[in-house]
């Protein structure tokens, strides 16, 4: 994505992280490629920025362990994926621990202000602000948890400081790396929102306008940002001065006076306070768990609705035989269970979404009553009706229906092992591309929206909805990074930004490798549907033109065409070493490398 002339040698070594005769290619002024696969050994990093997969290399490469690399390449994607993912937001982090053979994660998914109730999206007179209106605000803004993950991560499993992690992508901010088409795009696209306030029209609007392709763009306030935190520790961002100038922009939005494009509506404060900042933590959910055909599927628990979704709708597709089908046939038993996982999921899964709920829903019983209600020649009309996981199962009985919320449209993804075994697969976002809109002033990071991902309003009549505010809150999750064993071991891992499409980009591309015998890359780069339970389901163009004539035929509806679905990221483990994987084109391509390459690929 973004190909930048980056040299960090002077600070990673500062960092205690150098090698005599190992710096990385980069640091000569050499672009770093951006290669959708490598096969190799020795570790692996893919992730959807070239700049990004070469700092998490060059870490392994010096002898850091997986979660060493993965922190240094989030905090790198914060520089050169600002508007995706940043200290201004939260993300799922999962992770193996070769050395105990167990699976690990940390939710650090951001938090609702204590301040923040039932009603905070509803305008005076009851009813639900509009999307851009409730995003573009102070309310929409949770108390970040992407800083806490990283410290966390490294505290319990890493061999490096988080100084030393941040060390290259304070190097990037500070010696900028060249604009891409998609990195102005995104500026592009948000240019009538960043124009309201002045921090982000300085940073990300020079003169009024994105910056030109190709030219260099420097990030100094974020370089200085990161090197607080190194030399002062976390508790600078969530008690000291940087938290002070995030309570600041929430609650005193930094309006331009004179904005060069109007905004249609008000630019409302939020709520969050030191206290909540303060008050953060991270948590250690025990991850889902799921078998199918044979594999162990380890995925993402609430407040994400992600390994719950991923898991039912593969315990559904168990119930038949996918590699005995055509991929017609295939792909409309995908669309099907995906419709009947979405309204489960919508129905029952939030933050405090009880345990035993949530096993229900995972149960092989469960699984098989919901299957029962798909006839393969002829789609369910949708959309469809939740089920009801009581533990009696056996028939096709369903309950009441209600609706979806807000589907976040940004986020990104890395994929990361190491020579010792070792995965991490992380899911990070601020929500919509561009967050909140804000750039905190002198910081320069972006805030995020997450706020946005609860429901905006109780749905009149129908059962209570586990995706309302509240305080202290977190809002439900698609994210799903995922894991798969093969008896015990590992065997494939992978993540993808998306919003609610990232569970169906998951899902596919699990069906794609392990039911319809596609080799990874090819599993990567097939093209994509997403059914929500909705009566427009999306896909791609290639999908429509490929599989849509034969699968209205089934009585799928008409699809809604969508330029991309997704930019994944993924490693496959065999006997002979790694394969990783990234976008070869959505999004502007991703960059997947290894420690060592195998030359006979």
């Amino acid at each position: 994505m973004k190909l930048g002339k980056i040299a960090v040698v002077a600070v990673v070594a500062a960092a205690g992280l150098v090698v005599p005769g190992s710096a990385p290619a980069f640091a000569h002024g050499t672009e770093p490629p951006r290669d959708p696969t490598a096969v190799g050994y020795g570790g692996a990093v893919s992730t959807v920025d070239p700049t990004a997969t070469a700092v998490g290399l060059d870490v392994l490469r010096r002898g850091g362990n997986a979660v060493d690399a993965a922190v240094a390449a989030a905090a790198t994607l914060g520089v050169t994926e600002p508007f995706s993912a940043g200290i201004g937001g939260g993300g799922f982090f999962v992770y193996y621990d070769a050395k105990t053979r167990r699976v690990h994660t940390i939710d650090g998914r951001e938090a609702a202000p204590r301040a923040m109730g039932e009603n905070a999206f509803l305008k005076p007179d009851g009813t639900p602000m509009a999307f851009q209106e409730a995003r573009v605000s102070g309310i929409s803004a949770g108390v970040p948890g992407s800083l806490l993950t990283w410290k966390e991560a490294l505290r319990k499993w890493g061999s490096r400081s988080l100084p030393a992690a941040l060390a290259p992508a304070a190097d990037v901010a500070q010696r900028g790396f060249t604009v891409d088409s998609t990195f102005r795009q995104q500026i592009a696209d948000n240019a009538a929102q960043f124009a309201q306030f002045s921090s982000t029209r300085e940073l990300y609007l020079p003169g009024g306008q994105p910056p030109v392709v190709g030219s260099r763009f420097r990030n100094p306030d974020l370089a200085d940002t990161y090197r607080e935190i190194s030399r002062h520790g976390t508790d600078v961002f969530y008690e000291g001065r940087i938290a002070r100038d995030i309570v600041s922009t929430v609650q005193h939005p930094p309006v331009a006076a004179d904005p060069a494009v109007p905004w249609q509506f008000e630019i409302r404060p939020g709520g969050m306070t030191l206290a909540d900042l303060d008050r953060y933590e991270v948590r250690f959910p025990a991850p889902t768990k799921s078998d199918y055909r044979g594999y162990t599927v380890y995925g993402m628990s609430t407040p994400s609705s992600g390994g719950i979704a991923v898991g039912e709708a593969l315990n559904i597709l168990e119930q038949f035989d996918l590699s005995g089908m055509s991929a017609v046939e295939a792909l409309n038993l995908y669309l099907e269970a995906s419709a009947l996982s979405f309204a489960d999921r919508n129905r029952y899964v939030g933050d405090d979404t009880s345990q035993r709920l949530l096993d229900e829903l995972l149960r092989d019983r469960f699984a098989a009553e919901r299957a029962c209600l798909i006839d393969p020649a002829k789609a369910l009309t949708k959309p469809v009706a939740p089920g009801n996981p009581d533990g009696r199962y056996g028939d096709c009985a369903t309950s009441a229906s209600v609706a979806d919320g807000n589907p976040g449209q940004s986020t990104t993804n890395l994929t990361v092992a190491d020579k010792w075994g070792n995965i991490v697969e992380y899911t990070l976002t601020i929500e919509q591309t561009g967050g909140n809109a804000m750039v905190v002033p002198g910081r320069g990071f972006l805030l995020n929206n997450e706020m946005t991902d609860f429901n905006f309003v109780q749905t009149p009549g129908a059962p209570p909805d586990p995706n309302l505010p509240a305080p202290g809150k977190r809002p439900r999750s698609s994210m799903s990074p995922t894991i798969v064993f093969d008896d015990g071991k590992p065997f494939l891992a992978l993540g993808t930004p998306g919003g609610a499409t990232i569970i169906t980009t998951v899902l596919q591309m699990l069906v794609n490798r392990i039911d319809l015998g596609m080799t990874l890359p090819e599993a990567m780069a097939a093209p994509r549907a997403s059914q929500r339970n909705s009566a427009a389901p999306q896909a791609e163009a290639a999908f429509i033109s490929a599989y849509g004539a034969e699968l209205a035929s089934l009585g799928q509806p008409a699809f809604v065409s969508t330029p991309e679905l997704g930019a994944a990221t993924a490693i496959e483990f065999t006997r002979h070493g790694m394969i990783a994987t990234a976008e070869p084109v959505r999004r502007g391509g991703g960059a997947a490398g290894v420690v060592r390459p195998d030359k006979s690929h």
